[in-house]
């Protein structure tokens, strides 16, 4: 039985079901928001007696906030196996990074129709191709080719994973496809980074971009790595203190990067908490943290196509490296009821909607939204069975509940925690 790999942070949380008691949670949203690491949730209450404002503090609180804020940026660029003339920004999650960025391309964007929204709408301000992914990853490839060798493009930029179906793409081989042609090549690094290592150096990736809050380092904090030039010639991303060297009421002389794109206190506990999921996950070993990955991910997927009308949502033909988790529909059900069901009368978390990835969806499903579970470090063979066993008692019986038009069950009993104050209901947290 696979149990889980590394202890997170709500681990051995309880919920409360609408039948009455409470069972432990299945976290299997993990592709959403992932838990804090409980190695990093330790890193940040060491931190927090020293916290201080970085760069110009003289106190020792201060100097040691500066120290651990300055190292997590050389952690970050280790863990992703930067090169020696990267920059590291600091940003707030993979949305702040691309919309960066954006500021700093100096011509048009190609992308694929698969991506999330992330690495899809911040491109169109400076002129965004949008390329149609084929049935398999060869000719998607291929399809990307004669795109920049149609009309020459300054930037590939594309998902390192998808955040629907979880299939990996072929980075080494869109890397080739974009130096060829003389573009940089962007890679959407916040689903694949939670379950794969990535060297952009060895890769030849231009820049990564991530988040700490897929990361297992949930503290608001996401990096942008890579090529230092663009940047460097780039207007500052905001104009406020810490961007600059010299300041008049007549004229501005901005700071180099990072600094440049970092106006304003910077995030010190988020960027320490993602410098130690780094570490964190930097030391698993890879055919521990694969085993881990592909057997839940192989138990999810199986068990999904053994139900009856259940549907799992596959782009490409040919893809063989799928990350643990899957979209799926339920015939006859909608993705809300599924979710809600599974919540209130199984104490499963998953998601359901179009995920941030309108035009796939569409693609995939149509107008129907979809159900995504997703597993993660914390996550165990048991977690998966409840949500199978869950599911088959959905589509053979029926929920034993009554749930509204919203889809929310009604009535719905399960108590909010007490410290969850001026929320009145359920409701009021949605």
């Amino acid at each position: 039985m696979t149990t889980s790999l590394l202890p997170v942070v709500g681990g051995d949380l309880r919920v409360p079901l609408v039948t009455g008691g409470t069972v432990p949670y299945a976290n299997l949203d993990v592709a959403a928001s992932a838990p804090a690491l409980g190695s990093v949730a330790e890193r940040v209450t060491q931190l927090l007696p020293y916290y201080a404002s970085v760069h110009r503090g003289a106190g020792h609180a201060s100097a040691v906030s500066t120290a651990v804020h300055e190292a997590a940026r050389r952690t970050v660029a280790e863990f992703v196996g930067a090169r020696p003339d990267d920059v590291v920004q600091f940003v707030r999650h993979t949305t702040d990074a691309f919309n960066l960025l954006a500021t700093a391309v100096p011509g048009e964007v190609v992308t694929l129709d698969v991506e999330h929204h992330a690495n899809l709408l911040p491109w169109a301000r400076g002129g965004r191709r949008t390329v149609a992914a084929r049935p398999d990853l060869g000719a998607t490839v291929a399809a990307v080719a004669a795109e920049l060798a149609r009309r020459p493009a300054a930037l590939l930029a594309v998902t390192g994973a998808s955040n629907v179906t979880g299939e990996v793409l072929p980075l080494a081989e869109l890397v080739a496809v974009a130096h060829r042609h003389g573009a940089r090549i962007a890679v959407d690094g916040a689903q694949l980074l939670p379950h794969r290592r990535v060297d952009i150096g060895a890769l030849g990736v231009d820049y990564l971009a991530f988040s700490g809050h897929k990361l297992y380092a949930p503290y608001g904090a996401g990096a942008l790595v890579g090529r230092a030039d663009w940047l460097a010639a780039a207007p500052p991303y905001l104009a406020g203190g810490g961007a600059v060297r010299s300041v008049t009421l007549d004229e501005v002389t901005w700071a180099d990067t990072p600094a440049r794109h970092e106006a304003g206190t910077p995030n010190v506990v988020g960027t320490v908490a993602l410098a130690a999921a780094c570490e964190t996950l930097g030391s698993l070993a890879p055919a521990s943290w694969a085993g881990h990955e592909a057997s839940l991910g192989d138990r999810l997927r199986d068990g999904l196509a053994a139900l009856p009308g259940v549907r799992v949502l596959r782009l490409w033909d040919d893809a063989t490296d799928v990350l643990g988790l899957a979209s799926f529909t339920v015939a006859g059900h909608p993705a809300a009821l599924v979710a809600h069901y599974l919540s209130a009368e199984h104490g499963v978390g998953v998601r359901h909607g179009r995920f941030c990835a309108h035009p796939l969806l569409a693609r995939l499903a149509g107008d129907a939204e979809a159900v995504r579970a997703s597993v993660g470090l914390g996550t165990s063979a048991a977690d998966v069975d409840r949500l199978l066993a869950g599911l088959e008692h959905l589509v053979t019986s029926g929920p034993a509940w009554t749930y509204g038009a919203d889809h929310r069950p009604v009535p719905d009993p399960r108590p909010l925690p007490a410290w969850a104050e001026g929320a009145t209901s359920r409701e009021s947290l949605v």
